[in-house]
């Protein structure tokens, strides 16, 4: 589960008069697949956005970092020491370094660090991406989703106050997703916040009268699922507490869970997702 960013900071902040419409879904309930569909390939790579594809998820969460020479790439930690052979700050390797790097992976393949536009570029037309912005600048990223048409088909996770501001003030219409801040524990709270601070889908509101709030201001709920073990009990709960999607480990088999019980499309969706 992701930290919860503390937005309070931000509510000095006029709502803005654009309209955070959601990417199109086919599906009402939205499965989201934690960086990308990372079951048999390695994750944040070009092989997780084909296998996000072929299962038919909605999304693939993808992490975006910068390089030392201001390229962005797909990396999930700070470092390359874990998902690679390499070793080192993303920040402190240049794009050349880090294109020579091999991805670990179990099946003897080999793998490389995507750019951020190569995966545009994967994603464009068959997939919406979820973007766990980590570090990186909001011109520059935004550059390079209308460059690659993908601009529509986009949606943003705040890890931190201070990237709301540059999000609002750069692309005031593009949906944002964030955790509920630390301090909003009652509807009357998040019901002041979400009059000034536009927030298109949060992740961890599970209490029915918050939801209710969120449902009036149009913010959707797509709650973290993702753990080494879960499953259909983990899966049913959420979907029980009328959420309109999940992120997932495991995409393809929640897919068959929910296609099975007929509950892809069964879930009564926010107007932003209709």
């Amino acid at each position: 589960m992701k930290a919860a960013i503390y937005l309070a900071a931000l509510c000095c902040f006029a709502i803005n008069a654009y309209a955070q419409t959601l990417p199109a879904t086919r599906n009402k309930f939205v499965v989201v697949a934690h960086r990308g569909n990372h079951v048999d390939v390695p994750e944040n790579t070009l092989a997780a956005i084909e296998e996000t594809i072929r299962c038919g998820a909605d999304y693939a969460e993808l992490d975006l970092r910068t390089t030392k020479d201001g390229q962005l790439v797909l990396m999930h930690n700070a470092t390359v020491d874990k998902m690679t052979d390499g070793k080192g700050n993303v920040a402190d390797l240049t794009l050349a370094e880090i294109k020579q790097l091999k991805v670990r992976s179990s099946d003897g393949k080999v793998y490389r660090v995507p750019t951020f536009a190569e995966a545009l570029q994967a994603c464009k037309g068959r997939l919406n991406i979820y973007l766990d912005f980590k570090a990186a600048d909001v011109s520059e990223t935004w550059k390079q989703l209308q460059a690659a048409g993908m601009d529509k088909q986009v949606i943003v996770y705040l890890n931190e106050k201070e990237q709301y501001k540059a999000w609002h003030n750069t692309v005031p219409e593009v949906p944002l997703m964030a955790s509920l801040p630390d301090g909003i524990g009652t509807p009357e709270q998040l019901e002041s916040f979400l009059k000034k601070v536009r927030i298109a889908v949060f992740d961890n509101i599970t209490a029915p009268e918050m939801m209710a709030v969120a449902r009036k201001y149009n913010v959707a709920i797509w709650l973290d699922v993702q753990k080494p073990n879960e499953g259909p009990a983990d899966w049913q709960a959420a979907v029980n507490k009328g959420i309109q999607g999940v992120q997932t480990d495991h995409p393809e088999a929640l897919i068959k869970y929910l296609n099975a019980n007929h509950l892809r499309d069964g879930v009564t969706a926010t107007a932003s997702l209709q």
